[in-house]
């Protein structure tokens, strides 16, 4: 089976060292200096889940035009994912199955309006991984569990065959037949979570310890899990209080990425997060107030 990862970070990069066996043959495309230190050094990683060095890995700076894939993994962040689709049409996707792991629901919502319905596939990466300064990836934790499917619960051979794979290499890597349930409950969370942690560069615990912040970050996720209705999204359970007991066992001083980017003056996430929420709560007539201020506020700094 025939694999590229597009963009190899702590999530391509972890997905790909999991995968290097005579099941797959992995490409990986990658850009500037990371591109460099792959095709010169290969693909390292530092994990719990056992550290890995592979050498020799297929890697480009853009996708192979030559080549076809089942499987075409993405994981750059969604501020770059319009220009992957850019390059993508280009060679074209022939009949590739697309899994987009970014945040958010922009890059699902984006496939299906470049490729239709029938190419609309899903994917949530559940992972604290990063590339440090050394370009090594480091995997904080044990927790590293994916899930994929269809947008609209239909069937695809080749993606079970890919996820019973995946399974026997040894990567937590499940197929979901609500996909869109667990993209929105990651989005509940991960939305006000980035939005709040940033606006005001206070962890977890520290926002959840002052009663006015603790509001605001339970008013966000109800923003985005309102907005949710509008897309057709069914929760077996409501997802605002899954979080809520979800976060007590949180580390005090956990932070979001989208922070560690922000006093790293990198760019942010923000548009495509609590920006894609004031932008369709206003189409849809949804309140946002919350994440409207989130938006503003980190904005204006």
């Amino acid at each position: 089976m025939k694999i590229l990862i597009f963009g190899v970070g702590g999530v391509g990069g972890f997905l790909g060292s999991r995968i290097t066996n005579k099941e797959f043959d992995v490409s990986y495309v990658a850009r500037g200096k990371r591109f460099e230190f792959l095709k010169k050094e290969g693909l390292k990683i530092s994990s719990q889940l056992g550290d890995k060095k592979i050498k020799n890995i297929k890697v480009f700076d853009s996708i192979p035009s030559d080549k076809k894939f089942d499987i075409i993994i993405c994981t750059v962040k969604l501020y770059d994912f319009d220009n992957f689709i850019l390059d993508l049409k280009n060679v074209g996707i022939n009949n590739s199955i697309i899994l987009p792991f970014q945040n958010g629901i922009y890059s699902e919502q984006k496939v299906i309006e470049e490729f239709g319905k029938t190419n609309a596939f899903g994917a949530v990466a559940q992972i604290s991984s990063y590339v440090d300064e050394n370009q090594i990836i480091k995997h904080n934790g044990k927790l590293a569990t994916f899930f994929v499917g269809h947008m609209f619960n239909k069937e695809d051979d080749r993606l079970n065959d890919f996820c019973n794979k995946c399974k026997n290499s040894g990567l937590d890597l499940r197929l979901k037949q609500n996909i869109k349930e667990k993209i929105w409950e990651k989005f509940i969370f991960l939305s006000a979570y980035s939005g709040i942690t940033t606006l005001t560069k206070k962890t977890i615990g520290e926002i959840f310890e002052t009663p006015k912040l603790k509001n605001n970050f339970i008013n966000a996720m109800q923003e985005t899990y309102s907005l949710s209705k509008f897309f057709q999204v069914e929760f077996k359970s409501d997802p605002v209080e899954y979080w809520l007991e979800k976060i007590t066992k949180m580390p005090f001083d956990m932070t979001s990425s989208m922070y560690i980017d922000f006093i790293n003056k990198k760019k942010l996430e923000l548009n495509w997060l609590s920006g894609f929420i004031v932008k369709y709560s206003k189409k849809f007539g949804n309140n946002c107030q919350t994440h409207k201020e989130i938006l503003d506020g980190i904005t204006s700094k």
